[in-house]
């Protein structure tokens, strides 16, 4: 967006209310947020999966420390490498830090985050790490096959994360996770209470935008980064699954040139930003979109 729609745009939002800025990757949305809490205040919460981890701030575009200094910031580089985290830690993180009195400025590209933020989170009971550990040595066909009827005709079964999450539910209560969202309580923001922002952004002008930052984190410093946590790198990890990861991660064992794992990496970054506007486009349809680059 360009200086004058940002500020066209900012002063159209009540100064204590709620933000949301939901967006693809590479989209612009961390520069948007520090312009509002520059405006009216607030603290930049973070919706990213990847950025929650300690050991990633170049690969996974957090903030920069300049970045963080303008502003509050809350649940970025928080958590060890190893360190579990689901959709139902972030929202409970996220009510902590609501629970302040603090203005949340929630920024990030994770649509799960917001959809359970928005329209409530179904209280799921943790998984047993030995029902985990089982499931991760199974075959996606053998998954489904364990699913009950509900769930399985409520999720998408070539989607191997969502199958073996259901899979665990199932195994670890008894209960299908279809039984379970069912039961969802009310969201903790709902959307009528919230500026919710999404950045609507041409598929092209984003792969420019992409490839250039790809760039910029290869002479920002990610492959040292990544040669950092190679000797525990474990790709079960959420943490280790963050894009580029396992691209650097093969170059540095030697299977791949740099050049190689660049171009992997950026036409995996292509695809995560092509599934992040599908699910903005087909559920985030009350959001107000903002094109990007504006006309």
């Amino acid at each position: 967006m360009s200086q004058s729609a940002n500020a066209a745009l900012i002063a159209t939002i009540p100064a204590q209310q709620p933000v949301l800025i939901a967006g693809p990757t590479a989209s612009g949305k961390s520069a948007l947020a520090l312009e509002i809490a520059a405006h009216s205040g607030g603290v930049i919460v973070n919706a990213d999966a990847s950025q929650v981890y300690e050991c990633w701030r170049v690969i996974s575009a957090r903030p920069s420390l300049a970045e963080e200094s303008q502003a509050p910031h809350r649940l970025y580089g928080h958590l060890p490498q190893n360190a579990p985290y689901s959709t139902g830690h972030w929202l409970r993180e996220v009510a902590q830090v609501i629970s302040e009195g603090v203005r949340p400025i929630i920024v990030g590209g994770t649509g799960l985050y917001f959809q359970a933020l928005t329209e409530g989170l179904a209280d799921i009971p943790a998984t047993p790490s030995e029902v985990r550990l089982h499931a991760n040595t199974l075959a996606i066909e053998t998954l489904i096959s364990g699913l009950d009827s509900q769930t399985a005709g409520s999720i998408d079964l070539s989607n191997r994360a969502r199958v073996q999450r259901a899979w665990e539910v199932y195994q670890a209560t008894g209960r299908g996770l279809a039984q379970w969202q069912a039961e969802t309580p009310a969201p903790l923001l709902p959307l009528s209470q919230c500026s919710a922002i999404a950045l609507d952004v041409d598929r092209d002008w984003l792969a420019a935008r992409i490839e250039r930052r790809f760039d910029l984190m290869l002479e920002g410093g990610a492959l040292d980064e990544v040669r950092a946590i190679e000797p525990n790198y474990d790709p079960i990890l959420p943490a280790h699954k963050a894009i580029g990861v396992p691209e650097l991660i093969a170059h540095i064992r030697g299977d791949i040139t740099l050049d190689d794992a660049r171009k992997s990496a950026v036409i995996a970054t292509r695809q995560y930003a092509k599934r992040q506007r599908t699910w903005i486009r087909s559920k985030m349809g009350q959001w107000h979109k903002i094109a990007l680059p504006p006309l």
